[in-house]
C-alpha cells in the first residue's frame, strides 16, 4: 500500500541534483504499519506524518520549498522495509531524508543507511541507535544518520522501574518490591530487557523470570496468572497495541494488582478505550506531552494539523518529529544546501531545542555528534478515565542524565 506517492518523472525535474542546484522539493521516503502487529499504534502515526507534511507545505514549506513523500506500508515485516529502503535508494532521485518505523528494520537498516548517508528518523527508541561514532563499543556499527526523538527504550523502562521504588520508599513499604519484565521474543520488546532488569537489581527489586506474551493479541490469562502467582507489584508491558489490550483484559480477569507500566509505544488512548475501566492506572514515557494536556502554543500546532480532530498522544510524538526535521532541512538550506550531511549537521546546532510553535508539546532535545540520546529527563503519564473518555495526569519526571554506561545500552 502506498499513499501520496511521488512520480519520478516530477522528482527528478525538482530534487537536488547530481550537479548541486538548488531543489525545489524536498522528497522523503516514509515506512508505515497500517495493517500489520502494531497498526493500532501505526495508523495513528501514519495519519500525523501524512497530516504534518501537508501542514508544513501549507505553513511555507522548508524556506519556501515543498516536501514530497511516498508512503509504504511495510505491515511491520523487516523484509518489506529492507526492500522499499532499496528501491527509493536505487531510483534516480533518492530521498534526502526517510521516516522509518520499528526496531527490528530500523536496525536491520542502519548500515545501509550509513552507507548512502540517508537521514534516518524512526519510531523505534532502541538505544542501539544512540551511538554515532561507535564510542560506546556496545554497538556493531555507529548509527550517524539515526535520529529519534525520545528517551531509549532502556531509559523509559529505567524510569519506571526508579518511578515505583521512589514511591515504594515515600511510602514507607517494607521489604522488596518484586518486578516482572514481560513482552514478546521479538527485538521491539527486548530492546529494554536486559538493561532494565540490570537496573531494577541495582535498585534494590527482587526481580522474577521475565514473562513472554505474543505481539499478536489473544487470551493471556496464562501469563496473567503466573503474574499474579509471582506475587510481583510492578510489571513492565514490552508489547504494543493490541497485544496490551489482550494482556490487560486478561490481567483484569484473573485479578492481578501489579502496576503496569509501559514502553512508550504500548499505552495509548486506544489501549484505555478497548480495555476500559480496567485499562486505567498505567504509566508510560512521552517525549511529547498529550496535547490536549497542554496549554502552550504546540496544543493549537497540533489542533491545526489533526484538523481539530481530537488524537492521540502518538499523533503528537510524531508530528513532533517531523517539526524537529524541518528545522534541520531549513538549518541545511542555508548552509551548503539541503544534502544528507548537512541535515544531519542541523540536527546538532541547538540544545534543549522545541520547534517553533510546538512549545509545551515536545520535549526539549539535544543531540550531538557524540551522543544521539536526545533527551535525558523522562516525562511519565499515567492513564485515567475521566468523564467516561481516556486522558492523562503527570506522574513526574525521572532525571537520568547521560550517564556513560548506560550509553547505547
Amino acid at each position: 500500500m502506498k499513499r501520496n506517492a511521488l512520480s519520478l518523472a516530477a522528482a527528478a525535474a525538482l530534487a537536488w541534483s547530481a550537479q548541486g542546484a538548488p531543489a525545489q522539493s524536498i522528497f522523503i521516503g516514509i515506512l508505515d504499519d497500517v495493517t500489520g502487529a502494531t497498526s493500532q499504534v501505526g495508523r495513528e502515526l501514519a495519519d500525523a506524518k501524512a497530516d504534518t507534511i501537508r501542514w508544513i507545505n501549507a505553513n511555507g514549506g522548508v524556506n519556501g520549498k515543498k516536501i514530497e513523500f511516498e508512503a509504504v506500508d511495510y505491515a511491520y515485516k523487516a523484509p518489506a522495509a529492507i526492500a522499499s529502503y532499496k528501491k527509493w535508494m536505487s531510483q534516480p532521485v533518492k530521498p534526502i531524508a526517510i521516516y522509518g518505523y520499528g526496531t527490528a528494520d530500523t536496525e536491520a537498516l542502519s548500515g545501509f543507511v550509513n552507507a548512502d548517508k540517508v537521514v534516518y528518523l524512526s519510531h523505534s527508541f532502541s538505544a542501539l541507535l544512540s551511538d554515532p561514532t561507535g564510542a560506546s563499543k556496545r554497538v556493531e556499527k555507529p548509527t550517524p544518520y539515526n535520529f529519534y526523538h525520545g528517551a531509549t527504550y532502556s531509559d523509559g523502562c529505567r524510569a519506571g522501574v526508579k518511578h515505583f521504588m521512589d514511591q515504594w520508599k515515600r511510602e514507607g513499604m517494607a521489604g522488596k518490591p518484586k518486578f516482572a519484565f514481560m513482552g514478546d521474543n521479538h527485538p521491539f520488546a527486548n530492546s529494554p530487557k536486559d538493561a532494565c532488569i540490570a537496573y531494577a537489581n541495582e535498585l534494590g527489586y527482587e526481580v522474577i523470570a521475565p514473562i513472554q506474551y505474543s505481539m499478536r493479541p489473544g487470551d493471556f490469562k496464562a501469563q496473567c496468572l503466573t503474574l499474579k502467582e509471582s506475587g510481583a507489584q510492578v510489571a513492565y508491558m514490552g508489547n504494543t497495541g493490541d497485544s496490551n489490550v489482550s494482556l490487560m483484559k486478561s490481567c483484569s480477569t484473573v485479578g492481578v494488582a501489579a502496576k503496569f507500566y509501559s514502553n512508550a509505544w504500548g499505552y495509548s488512548e486506544q489501549v484505555m478505550d478497548a480495555v476500559g475501566p480496567a485499562g486505567a492506572g498505567a504509566i508510560a514515557p512521552f517525549a511529547a506531552t498529550p496535547w490536549n494536556m497542554s496549554d502552550g502554543p504546540g496544543a493549537k500546532t497540533v489542533s491545526e494539523i489533526s484538523g481539530g480532530k481530537p488524537r492521540t498522544a502518538y499523533y503528537a510524538a510524531a508530528v513532533c518529529s517531523l517539526m524537529y526535521l524541518r528545522e534541520a532541512l531549513a538549518w541545511a538550506d542555508t548552509n551548503g544546501g539541503i544534502k544528507p550531511e548537512n541535515v544531519t549537521r542541523g540536527m546538532y546546532q541547538k540544545k534543549d531545542w522545541v520547534p517553533k510553535g510546538m512549545e509545551g508539546v515536545c520535549a526539549p532535545a539535544t543531540w550531538t555528534e557524540t551522543d544521539h540520546r536526545s533527551v535525558s529527563t523522562v516525562a511519565l503519564w499515567e492513564g485515567l478515565i475521566k468523564d467516561g473518555k481516556a486522558t492523562w495526569k503527570k506522574a513526574g519526571d525521572v532525571q537520568l542524565g547521560r550517564d556513560a554506561k548506560w550509553f547505547a545500552r
